[in-house]
């Protein structure tokens, strides 16, 4: 990979599907990017019609373009991180595995899509032997743990200590960093473990547990906290104090997920729950208008500017309610990323 420079506000570049809803893939990826303090890029591995009840169909557009894609960014914008998430097929692999090499980017974190909800393969064995090969390209995946039993062509771990034992397996066999979520576990925790090769003495293994938050609206949380990590380790340089930060931030947009009543599904996180309860300022009035001060704006006293061109009477609309601006949220909780 190419050399590192933390920046304040780093450079990400993410790799991946759509989602027109917004809570996976690039939409997601761009969303997480700028809540941890990232600049956002995206090129499209494919465009999927998909919602909060899951994927109707997925259209992948010519692995040309895509490269077309890629070069585009690299040529002009200095990258500081790389996230891939959906890549759908072996030429796509092969062509962001390509481009990789040409342009070695400083950190790249790869989010491995293989397995669906259902428990279904994705990707044929072809994609699958293609997506393995980019695991030397990488320096941080993020599998779930059907996923991880995938790269491993095993059986899903049933334990926690399985678990790490798979991680220890793929970190070693490809010498990358493996993120061993366990997530798909039973019980009221949601461990993750950072396991890092450390030459002859085998490996650094970094755990951190979170409570498990009771919400269906979990859709896009693979994307989002891949996307985080990617972020957050170019901003801080270190991939435990970067998953920490990530891990705390996913925490506060599980936690008010449910307040977003985005789709009757699965439903995103919500991404920028610390944002609007910590930093959104009210919005200031345009200069030279008849707008009142942020507070004190109904509709009997601010004609929307069609009215005022037009002259026609102004509908009356109820003030809004007294209280914060977005009620449900918990207590603001000050963070920042750990340096």
């Amino acid at each position: 990979m190419g050399e590192l420079s933390v920046r304040d506000v780093p450079r990400i570049l993410s790799i991946a599907g759509t989602d027109p809803t917004g809570g996976a893939g690039i939409q997601a990826d761009l969303k997480s990017i700028a809540a941890n303090g990232g600049y956002g890029m995206a090129v499209v591995t494919a465009l999927v019609a998909q919602n909060t009840h899951g994927v109707r169909s997925v259209h992948t557009p010519p692995a040309g373009f895509l490269r077309e894609q890629l070069d585009a960014v690299s040529d002009d914008v200095i990258i500081d991180a790389v996230k891939i998430g959906m890549l759908g097929g072996a030429e796509v692999a092969r062509t962001v595995g390509s481009w990789l090499a040409d342009v070695r980017p400083p950190a790249v974190v790869l989010d491995p899509v293989m397995v669906a909800s259902s428990g279904d393969r994705l990707l044929s064995p072809d994609a699958e032997d293609a997506l393995r090969g980019l695991l030397h390209q990488v320096d941080l995946v993020t599998p779930n743990l059907p996923e991880l039993a995938a790269l491993l062509e095993a059986e899903p771990a049933q334990d926690w200590d399985e678990a790490l034992e798979q991680g220890r397996r793929l970190a070693g066999e490809y010498d990358t960093a493996v993120l061993v979520k366990g997530g798909h576990l039973a019980g009221t925790a949601a461990p993750d473990a950072l396991v890092m090769p450390d030459g002859e003495r085998g490996f650094t293994i970094s755990e951190f547990s979170s409570v498990r938050v009771d919400t269906k609206n979990t859709h896009g949380t693979g994307c989002s906290l891949s996307a985080a990590l990617a972020t957050l380790f170019a901003r801080t340089g270190n991939w435990a104090h970067a998953l920490e930060g990530a891990k705390a931030w996913l925490q506060e947009a599980l936690e008010t997920a449910d307040l977003l009543e985005v789709g009757t599904g699965h439903g995103p996180v919500n991404h920028f729950a610390g944002l609007w309860q910590r930093g959104l300022a009210p919005l200031p009035a345009p200069a030279g208008s008849d707008v009142p001060p942020a507070g004190d704006r109904t509709a009997e006293r601010v004609p929307s500017a069609r009215a005022r061109r037009s002259g026609s009477p102004v509908r009356a609309r109820s003030p809004p309610p007294a209280g914060p601006r977005f009620p449900g949220l918990p207590a603001a909780r000050p963070w920042r990323p750990p340096v």
